[in-house]
């Protein structure tokens, strides 16, 4: 589906190199048909060496030409960056943007009449293959471009679409989410330390118990309330933890996280 386009990615930061690494890793492109901006000589210098991608200092230079063209930067650069690539890009090419809170009308505003926006929220784990990302199509995206930005991301991870009001949701939920169990996973590894296991053997338990926990509920056979009822005996150790959590209102907390992010990612957009 991409072979024989060329390739331009704008930020070559953590999530635009593990996007470059998934595309060439997965057989989607070849290296020589992807061009990376940023503004990092030396991670520019790593890129090269390592995917052996084309490299540039220059945004209008990557974008010359491109077939599609993937927005890496932070929100807070986006209006800089494509207000300096305004007459760049091309009418052709298709946008794919993962700066969080930044809305398709955003883009399409400042680029060409008419230009094909996607846009996507991935996460952290894309690091490692194993993020999850939601999408959603801009005025003039058609299903072709859908398709074509899912088949990026799933190189990555797993990919859902909705509604691009629901972003700033996502952006709470699954983008941020990986924050959140990061700090799950070390307030359980200190209190495995505190009840006498090795920091290690606590940490790496604790871990491969959430990874297996996620894959069941991956599985999709049974929801989390039913999955948690099988592990919780009347009486027993489990049940005795989860009352803790309850009464610590743990649900409660994790759900103000979310609308927390949410409304921060609303903010970033210039949305209250």
């Amino acid at each position: 589906m991409l072979k024989g386009k060329k390739i331009a990615v704008i930020g070559g930061g953590k999530m635009g190199g593990a996007l470059i690494q998934g595309m060439i890793s997965g057989g989607l492109v070849n290296p020589e048909s992807v061009t990376v901006a940023d503004t990092d000589e030396a991670r520019l210098g790593e890129l090269a060496r390592s995917c052996k991608v084309v490299v540039t200092a220059d945004n209008g230079e990557a974008v010359r030409g491109a077939d599609v063209i993937l927005f890496a930067v932070k929100p807070q650069n986006m209006a800089e960056v494509i207000a300096a690539l305004a007459g760049a890009v091309p009418l052709s090419a298709l946008v794919i943007s993962i700066a969080a809170g930044i809305a398709t009308t955003f883009i399409e505003e400042r680029l060409r009449p008419g230009i094909r926006v996607v846009r996507v929220m991935p996460n952290m784990p894309a690091l490692i293959g194993e993020g999850a990302a939601a999408l959603s199509p801009g005025a003039f995206a058609n299903e072709a471009d859908l398709k074509l930005a899912r088949h990026i991301f799933d190189s990555v991870g797993i990919t859902v679409e909705v509604k691009e009001e629901l972003m700033d949701a996502v952006t709470g939920l699954s983008g941020s989410g990986p924050g959140y169990v990061f700090l799950i996973i070390e307030a359980f590894a200190d209190a495995g330390v505190r009840m006498g296991l090795a920091p290690e053997t606590s940490l790496r338990l604790i871990s491969q118990s959430l990874l297996g926990a996620a894959k069941l509920c991956l599985r999709g056979e049974k929801p989390p309330a039913e999955l948690r009822a099988m592990v919780t005996s009347p009486g027993g150790t489990t049940l005795a933890g989860l009352k803790v959590l309850e009464e610590r209102k743990l649900r409660e907390a994790l759900i103000s996280a979310v609308e927390a992010a949410t409304r921060r990612s609303a903010e970033l957009g210039g949305r209250k």
